[in-house]
This record gives structure tokens, C-alpha cells and sequence, in this order.
């Protein structure tokens, strides 16, 4: 499997070093991020899910580890926004170009607004997060590749 995706690209376009791995992606074996982490053999609190979600009808982009839930109210507080509803799978694949499953904060066809959970600064480095493609995860340290993305930090999950 070739490892070059816009999210891999994204990466090296802003110098931010990472290691990937690969896993077998199955489709509807469970939760996809609870299947990476145990793919990979990570705790599941250090491998990210990315969530897309619109906010007042807007896109937003949302990354949390992959044994917790995003909570709707807390995302739009933290956005300054009034509601948030996840996005349509084939709309999410649209917007991002990539296919769920595979989805990656980084490099996405447009840009969006960019949420972490706030766990991302407080769990054991580095982390890993979706490579842009099934079965591809990226591992690198979390503070470099939140500042390339301009994103915002905020507590945004629940268990």
C-alpha cells in the first residue's frame, strides 16, 4: 500500500515528522478507531478519530481518541457556535476527498475550522491519527501538527 496521501503530503509540506503504520482496514468490524488501536496494539485514548460535523450548517472538523464520544453542545460552545449535527458520510467524502474510514485532518480538500480534544495535549506522546487512507495511521507528535492546522484545543469528548 502506497503510504503518499494528501494527509501524508500535508505533513511533509510543513515539516512535521511521523511514522506510519498500516493495519488491515475491515469494514464494519466495530468502532473504526477502536479497530486501528487494536490493530496497531495502542491504547485506544492515544489513537485520534477525525470526525466531520456541521456547525450552524457549516463544516467543521473534529479530532477526539478513539474510546470516547463527541459531545454535540460542547463542540458549537467551543466553535462559538449554536448547533452541531454530524455530516452526512457522503458529503463528509466530498469535502475532504477522503473516504470514511480514512479520514484525516490533514490535508483535506478544503479547509475547515479544526477542533482537538483537549486529551490530545495530555496523553502520552506521541499519538496516532488517520493517514488518509483505510488502514493507514500517521504517529507523530500532536503540538506541531495542531499549529500547522491552526487548530483550536477544547474539551469536546465525553466517555
Amino acid at each position: 500500500m502506497s503510504t503518499a496521501t494528501p494527509a501524508t503530503r500535508f505533513l511533509d509540506r510543513h515539516k512535521i515528522s511521523y511514522d506510519v503504520f498500516e493495519y488491515p482496514y475491515g469494514a464494519g468490524d466495530g468502532p473504526i478507531g477502536l479497530q486501528a488501536a487494536e490493530a496497531i496494539g495502542w491504547t485506544p485514548d492515544r489513537v485520534f478519530k477525525t470526525l466531520m460535523v456541521e456547525l450552524d450548517g457549516k463544516p467543521a472538523c473534529a479530532v477526539i481518541p478513539s474510546d470516547r464520544s463527541l459531545s454535540m453542545k460542547k463542540l458549537a460552545k467551543a466553535l462559538k457556535g449554536k448547533s452541531a449535527t454530524m455530516m452526512e458520510p457522503a458529503k463528509a467524502e466530498r469535502l475532504t476527498g477522503f473516504h470514511t474510514g480514512g479520514i484525516s485532518p490533514f490535508g483535506q480538500k478544503k479547509a475547515v475550522p479544526v477542533l482537538f480534544d483537549d486529551t490530545v495535549l495530555t496523553v502520552e506522546h506521541p499519538v496516532v491519527i488517520n493517514g488518509g487512507k483505510r488502514g493507514l495511521m500517521v504517529c507523530l507528535d500532536p503540538v506541531p501538527a495542531v499549529s500547522a492546522l491552526r487548530a483550536q484545543v477544547a474539551a469536546i469528548s465525553i466517555l
